[in-house]
C-alpha cells in the first residue's frame, strides 16, 4: 500500500486506514506472468517498488497542498498488509489491486520508509513524478535518484516510535 508519513500517522492514530480508491500493489498473476524469472520474494519486492513509486504521487499532492511540509516527512512509505480479498486491476498495471475494505493496524505486516538520506532525492522526485510518467528522460533520471535509496523495514509495533522520532 503506498503511503506517506501523514498517512502512517493517521493509521497509528485511528488504528484503521481506508486508502484512496482502496488501491494497493501485490504479487498478482499478471505480475508473475510479466517476469521471466523470479521467486515470490523477488516479485513481491517488485510490487513494493511500484507502491513506493505511487507513494511519490501521494507525496507530490501533499507538497502541493501544504506550503511548509515538515522536511522530515518528505519520505516514501509502503505499508505491507495481510488482507484476505484484493481484486487485481490489470487495467491499471500488472501489480495493482483494489482492496475490498479498509484495513486495521493489526493487519499490518511491516512498514517500509525512506531514511533521512533519501529526503532530498525524494523531494525532487515528487516534483517531477508526473513528467516522468509522461516519459520525460530528465525527470526519469531524477526519479531514479530517489529509487536508488532502499526503503528501511520496520515492524508494525515500531511504527509509533519511528514516527515520534521524525
Amino acid at each position: 500500500m503506498p503511503a506517506t508519513v501523514a498517512i502512517l500517522r493517521k493509521l497509528v492514530d485511528d488504528g484503521l486506514l481506508d486508502p484512496a480508491g482502496r488501491t494497493a500493489f501485490a504479487l498478482t498473476p499478471m505480475l508473475r506472468e510479466s517476469y521471466a524469472t523470479g521467486d515470490a520474494e523477488e516479485l513481491e519486492y517488485a510490487a513494493m517498488l511500484e507502491a513506493a513509486r505511487a507513494s511519490l504521487r501521494l507525496l507530490s499532492a501533499e507538497l502541493d497542498a501544504e506550503e511548509k511540509l515538515d522536511e522530515k516527512a518528505v519520505r516514501r512509505a509502503v505499508i505491507a498488509v495481510d488482507v484476505e480479498v484484493a481484486t487485481p486491476r490489470p487495467d491499471l498495471d500488472d501489480a495493482v489491486v483494489k482492496l475490498s475494505a479498509p484495513f486495521q493496524f493489526s493487519e499490518v505486516a511491516a512498514v517500509h520508509l525512506d531514511t533521512e538520506e533519501a529526503i532530498q532525492a525524494v523531494r525532487t522526485a515528487a516534483g517531477v513524478i508526473d513528467a516522468a510518467d509522461m516519459g520525460d528522460p530528465d525527470a526519469e533520471f531524477l526519479l531514479g535518484d530517489a529509487e536508488d535509496h532502499e526503503l528501511a523495514w520496520y515492524a508494525p509495533q515500531e511504527l509509533p516510535f519511528v514516527l515520534d522520532l521524525l
